[in-house]
């Protein structure tokens, strides 16, 4: 066990977990939501530092991150665990297995100098939080990204967005990039993810707001988040915070207790980039459509082809340093 930051005491050895939005009030010997974070005689302990799951060297474009260094690599490490209970969670045999029984972990901690030192080794740009929730292995992702920063290498949250202010204040300085899911209204959230809408908008905003680069992905699931007044409501919200946040919407296909769902029809997925295109957006991204124009970024004064993709296969063909090449156009994001 490690010690835990951002919690309080409650009456009677209880404790309130202060980490996300979830405001977990724990008693003794048992964990909040998450299933990796114990109330142990009235302290609060992680119970995944160092304990890595997933530990893989990724192109950044797998995040999804379209403006941030793209074509380059990221150290991408997790643990098990997560803040939500998604039912369509394409990574569920790790990110569920607490709240599961299934308690999965490496042979033994994994230090940050090592984390680190392997980035460096690999010729990564950046770390990569992500597979699960990295919220809920935020000690160990708080120290990783801090020496990450010693060394000039970037870090970056694929997250669920639903991380408290403290939590995210706490990072600033440290986190270079988010991709934050933006699932579906709040009646989406609460049937399918335990959780609700606004503290992930608010911490969109606030992530801009502290100089954290953003994009958004949104998986289109059939029949419950696909209709054209929900994806014109979330391009709506995306529009009101920043029209430049780049979108990226995502292809379902069956996963854990979705099993009996059909995959997404391809041409539902690219009316929803039309939509959010016309919504007043100026990104946005088809997903899990190899070979779709969609993948690609397009200039949007001049419509000039700035960045072909397929899959992960990355070239940048049209932009000068942060500029369109053909018309001078300022591409919003991190370039080399």
């Amino acid at each position: 066990m490690h010690p835990a930051i951002l919690w309080e005491s409650e009456k009677e050895g209880t404790v309130r977990c202060l980490l996300c939005h979830q405001r977990c009030v724990i008693k003794k010997g048992e964990t909040g939501f998450c299933g990796v974070r114990l109330n142990s005689e009235g302290k609060l302990y992680t119970l995944v530092y160092g304990q890595l799951i997933a530990e893989n060297v990724d192109p950044i474009e797998k995040k999804p991150f379209y403006h941030f260094f793209p074509g380059s690599l990221a150290y991408s490490i997790a643990t098990v665990g997560c803040n939500f209970a998604c039912v369509f969670c394409q990574n569920a045999e790790i990110s569920q297995a607490p709240r599961e029984g299934r308690f999965l972990a490496g042979a033994s901690p994994v230090n940050p100098e090592k984390i680190v030192q392997a980035a460096v080794n690999c010729g990564c740009h950046s770390i990569s939080f992500t597979y699960t929730e990295p919220t809920v292995f935020f000690e160990y992702a708080l120290d990783v990204a801090r020496l990450a920063r010693e060394k000039g290498i970037k870090n970056n949250f694929v997250t669920n967005g639903y991380m408290s202010q403290a939590a995210l204040e706490k990072l600033a300085g440290m986190l270079d990039a988010a991709n934050v899911d933006l699932k579906g209204d709040d009646a989406f959230y609460r049937r399918f993810c335990h959780a609700r809408q606004a503290p992930v908008v608010e911490n969109i905003k606030l992530m801009k707001q502290l100089g954290v680069w953003v994009e958004v992905t949104t998986l289109i699931v059939p029949g419950e988040n696909d209709d054209e007044k929900i994806i014109g409501s979330l391009a709506e919200v995306l529009v009101n915070i920043n029209p430049e946040i780049p979108w990226h919407l995502s292809r379902f296909f069956p996963m854990y207790k979705m099993g009996n769902k059909m995959p997404t029809p391809v041409e539902k997925i690219r009316a929803a980039r039309q939509l959010g295109l016309k919504s007043g957006l100026s990104y946005v991204y088809t997903g899990n459509i190899p070979g779709d124009e969609g993948e690609n970024t397009f200039c949007p004064r001049c419509h000039q082809l700035l960045i072909r993709r397929r899959g992960y296969s990355t070239s940048v063909v049209g932009l000068s340093g942060n500029r369109c090449a053909a018309c001078g156009f300022l591409v919003p994001g991190c370039f080399k």
